[in-house]
């Protein structure tokens, strides 16, 4: 095997290689900011007020940095998640703001309640008989809603990360009927009940006020469940599947990606924490450790990476060219 690990010989073999265009940056909008505000638990990050959004998408647009998931924290929250379905609302103003002076950039947006409720869900909460917790119907309603909204506004592809059942089936149903059947579904359908979104509910103001997410997000063990998930979300519309987090389940993508739909990754925060703080302390070699995650996601069959090293990681392909 060695006379093709020569110097020469190695990267006429390389089986895969990253590419800007493999890079999706996610960005946080939030309506109550004046300035960047850096969000602590993710050194490097910052929540952008939607006058200044169309500012950074157009940095990264320089920097070959085509494609963006935009979250949004608005200034109100309430019960049924009112300001998700606004027109003026945070994500519809930075969609038209970005569409407008980055036409260039693709803009997914991430469809949910848990930025927008007062108590934290990813949906309108009831009675269930397991106590209080996430209604799926009513949820689905909202969650069409909130989805033509954005596609209204300008969005290229909508994002539904509740995990409901029926999600993406209503929301298609309700795109087609609103006349946006040209405005693709990224659905995260295969998302696990995680410890490592801790950082992201403190960028996105989203942590719940009671109970957890289990009842509607997957045990990380339960591998079956996870493929099904996303076959039921195939079987419904779903563009582009989802596995999420990406690093402690790149089985899951390999698997995933049988399935013949594209399939996106998302490194999610915790990963960027971890990897950010060991870099910081000189424990690890930050721009290796991010790219050899990166790569891995591909090789596992990723199509698409989201990740909040994508402005990094496009300056180091810079380099390695």
């Amino acid at each position: 095997m060695r006379r093709l690990r020569t110097r020469l010989i190695q990267p006429l073999l390389r089986e895969q290689t990253l590419r800007k265009t493999d890079l999706v940056a996610p960005l946080f909008v939030d309506e109550n900011a004046s300035r960047p505000v850096p969000i602590p638990s993710m050194p490097g990050q910052f929540r952008y007020p939607p006058e200044m959004i169309a500012g950074a998408v157009q940095r990264l647009s320089i920097k070959g940095i085509k494609a963006v998931l935009l979250f949004g924290i608005p200034r109100n929250k309430d019960a049924m998640a009112s300001e998700a379905v606004n027109p003026s609302g945070v994500v519809q103003q930075a969609v038209r703001a970005i569409k407008k002076e980055v036409p260039d950039v693709m803009i997914a947006t991430d469809v949910c309640a848990c930025e927008y409720t007062d108590h934290g869900h990813c949906g309108i909460v009831g009675d269930t008989p397991c106590g209080l917790d996430v209604l799926n119907d009513p949820s689905l309603e909202l969650m069409a809603r909130i989805a033509v909204s954005h596609a209204e506004a300008g969005a290229d592809l909508v994002a539904p990360s509740c995990m409901l059942d029926g999600m993406v089936g209503m929301i298609r149903w309700a795109l087609d009927d609103a006349g946006y059947a040209g405005t693709g579904i990224m659905s995260y359908s295969t998302k696990f009940a995680s410890a490592l979104y801790g950082p992201f509910r403190e960028a996105a103001d989203s942590g719940y006020a009671f109970g957890n997410r289990s009842t509607y997000q997957i045990h990380p063990g339960n591998a079956r469940e996870a493929v099904r998930e996303s076959e039921i979300d195939a079987m419904e519309g779903a563009d582009i599947l989802m596995v999420k987090p990406g690093g402690f389940y790149l089985d899951l993508v390999a698997e995933i990606a049988g399935l013949g739909l594209p399939v996106a990754v998302y490194q999610v925060s915790g990963e960027y924490a971890m990897i950010r703080a060991a870099g910081e302390r000189g424990w690890i070699d930050e721009k290796m450790i991010v790219m050899e995650s990166l790569i891995c996601a591909k090789r596992a069959g990723a199509d698409l990476i989201i990740t909040y090293f994508a402005e990094d990681a496009a300056g180091w392909i810079d380099e390695e060219q």
